[in-house]
């Protein structure tokens, strides 16, 4: 969007394959745009394309040899109760587009590939019910999981082992000295006990990778589950390596 800090418009645009074309070093073989993320409609994709495509026709008319075609991610996974397009879906859509455009397409659908192939499971600390709210503190925090706390996103809860207890309405947070520090407010869970545990679904995308060691936490493991088999490929870390990098200055 205009408001954003990402890209050039289109005049702007135009405008910078003009100069490439005068440029003996630069050669100008494609296009790019990205217009969101999260995306559980194929319009704004088609649109988008629609406007990208009558941009492709100008850079021809300059004579300019664009073979390539980057369309960027953002097609969306389900969180909550979201409906996206299938992959399938927006590639036919893709392709009765352009197939007789001559591109090469690109696309960067990281989310749809590993959002749902991933959780996040956290060890129920305490629970604490206080006069206006009920309290599950969990092990994970936002430096684990910064999703919830950073733009108010959604991710499902659920406990590991069901114990069939009385649903009640909770806040989840972790351990950090931060306010923002949760996973989940005023969510319905079942009750939950100490040493008991919880997943959080869908942190297969913005989840480890956002992750950091704020308030000296170690990131934790990343677990691999193949069917019956599960490999560590990523092993906890340890407060020596929260200090590993540094050195002494005296």
């Amino acid at each position: 969007m205009k408001k954003n800090k990402f890209g050039l418009d289109m005049d702007a645009s135009l405008a910078a394959y003009a100069r490439a074309k005068e440029m003996q070093a630069v050669e100008a073989v494609g296009m790019d745009c990205h217009i969101g993320s999260q995306l559980t409609s194929l319009d704004p994709f088609l649109e988008a394309l629609d406007k990208v495509m009558a941009f492709y026709a100008k850079l021809k008319d300059m004579g300019l040899p664009i073979t390539y075609l980057d369309l960027g991610g953002g097609l969306g996974i389900q969180y909550d109760e979201e409906a996206p397009p299938h992959p399938t879906e927006f590639g036919q859509a893709l392709v009765s587009r352009t197939k007789d455009a001559g591109l090469t397409l690109v696309l960067e659908p990281g989310r749809v590939i590993v959002g749902n192939a991933g959780i996040l499971v956290t060890r129920v600390v305490y629970t604490k019910d206080t006069p206006s709210k009920h309290f599950v503190i969990v092990d994970a925090a936002m430096n684990d999981l910064v999703r919830p706390s950073l733009y108010g996103s959604y991710h499902r809860l659920a406990e590991v082992q069901e114990k069939g207890r009385e649903v009640r309405t909770v806040d989840v947070v972790g351990p950090i000295c931060e306010s923002s520090d949760f996973l989940a407010r005023d969510r319905e869970l079942p009750g939950v006990e100490s040493g008991e545990l919880l997943a959080a679904f869908s942190a297969g995308a913005y989840g480890f990778t956002m992750s950091s060691q704020y308030n000296s936490r170690p990131r934790a493991a990343e677990v691999l589950v193949d069917k019956a088999e599960a490999k560590l490929i990523r092993r906890r870390e340890t407060y020596e390596d929260l200090v590993a990098l540094e050195t002494d200055a005296l």
